[in-house]
């Protein structure tokens, strides 16, 4: 008896370790932090729980442009992750590496499911899709920028609480009161002067970018950013600094920090945002993107921001069942209205943008469906479809170059606008050429 009562257990353990051994891994690198990198911590635990097969394990790999660097140095060394995420400027740099990627259409079929685009939000779908409408990428955390404010801070300066600025100028002259009133150091800060106040300014306000529709309809592009209603912009913003009613809080998610310290009234920022903002307990208000009353049409449409999940090339099918298992569990409609609630990013699925309509959250949270009306409202124009550069992430950092010495008095914004332009234009010609 004891012999078989321990050849049982023999099995037993045989069993257990060949079943532990029978899970594969899928390595997930994002760029997440805070209230959004508990969301991914919680999606992975939430999908390990709900089968035995696969493991997702989420890796943060830094900022949204060390990640897809990251990520790009694996793939060369061999030791890629199976899923990265990429934010939406590195969408053309992935899709221009073709060897290097699996789209994510490919991946859905080889674990059962069949990709049905019309599943999906139009306008996200078809940024991180081919002209044929191959989906390239899952479009993980999508968003568009709105305005937030500190309604104690609006109190104090004397402005209407429940009335936020709606065009550019009412920005500028709500900003100059916060500051002019002593209710705040500064008026207004915003993250992502590139993503915010250049490709969506460009496509909410319906003007150029750059040629071949931004990049959409053709790789050789000639930007178009030193325009008179760009220069205008950014002299306004260049005046603002000069006082401290604007304050630069850095190239990405920086000033994010200044607004929740209370330092600035006024703030634009991705809707994906809010989860930081609501867990700061800050009394708080959103509105639309503010646009330029002067601009035809305006406003058009925003583009997405935020980012996708790429899968790498070379892996085994067991892999990619895997992340097709992942990326399925991440469309279920409760899973996306949940996501889209709890982090302020865009449903992916219209499902679940119908459903977290009719539960009647957007009664209760009217500024969690803006991002949404704003990108969703107009059929998109050739200005308002999207950047898409083969090496936007370098565009950008020559952008914020020239913004730096602007806002330091360097230069002024026609300067820094035409200086962006040639430079920018260079370097596009430098990278077709490479």
């Amino acid at each position: 008896m004891k012999i078989q009562g321990f050849a049982a257990a023999i099995a037993l353990t045989l069993l257990s370790t060949t079943a532990s051994y029978a899970v594969t891994e899928i390595s997930w690198w994002h760029a997440m932090t805070g209230a959004n990198n508990e969301v991914v911590e919680r999606l992975s635990k939430e999908f390990n729980e709900s089968q035995s097969d696969y493991k997702v394990v989420p890796v943060f790999k830094g900022t949204y442009p060390e990640t897809l660097n990251a990520g790009i140095a694996a793939f060369r060394a061999g030791q890629s992750p199976d899923i990265i995420q990429v934010f939406d400027a590195g969408t053309g740099v992935m899709m221009a590496a073709e060897q290097a990627i699996k789209p994510v259409a490919e991946i859905l079929s080889m674990g059962g499911t069949a990709f049905d685009k019309s599943r999906y939000l139009p306008g996200i779908v078809a940024y991180y899709s081919k002209p044929d409408g191959t989906m390239l990428s899952f479009p993980y955390n999508s968003s568009s920028p709105i305005l937030y404010y500190n309604k104690d801070i609006f109190q104090k300066a004397g402005l209407d609480v429940d009335n936020p600025p709606k065009t550019w100028a009412e920005v500028w002259e709500a900003a100059k009161k916060i500051k002019s009133s002593g209710a705040a150091p500064c008026g207004f800060t915003s993250t992502w002067l590139t993503w915010i106040h250049t490709e969506n300014y460009a496509a909410w306000n319906n003007i150029s970018y750059g040629t071949n529709e931004n990049g959409i309809a053709g790789t050789d592009v000639e930007l178009k950013i030193n325009s008179p209603l760009f220069v205008k912009h950014f002299q306004e913003l260049a005046d603002l600094a000069k006082d401290g009613t604007f304050k630069y809080g850095g190239r990405t998610s920086e000033a994010k920090q200044v607004f929740l310290a209370g330092e600035c009234g006024i703030f634009t920022e991705s809707s994906g945002g809010l989860g930081d903002i609501v867990k700061s307990g800050m009394n708080y208000g959103t509105g639309s993107l503010p646009y330029e009353s002067e601009a035809q049409g305006a406003p058009q449409n925003t583009i997405p921001g935020g980012a996708s999940l790429w899968v790498f090339a070379g892996k085994s099918d067991e892999q990619y069942k895997g992340v097709a298992a992942f990326f399925d569990f991440l469309s279920q409609t409760e899973v996306q209205a949940k996501l889209h609630q709890v982090s302020g990013y865009l449903p992916v699925t219209m499902e679940a943008y119908e459903a977290t309509k009719k539960s009647g959250f957007y009664e209760k949270n009217p500024a969690r469906e803006i991002p949404i009306k704003q990108m969703m409202g107009k059929e998109p124009t050739e200005n308002s479809k999207g950047v898409r550069l083969v090496n936007l992430p370098q565009v950008r950092d020559i952008q914020n170059e020239e913004y730096e010495k602007m806002l330091a008095g360097q230069q002024t914004a026609q300067q820094a606008l035409d200086n962006a332009v040639s430079r920018g234009n260079a370097a596009i010609k430098e990278a077709l050429a490479n």
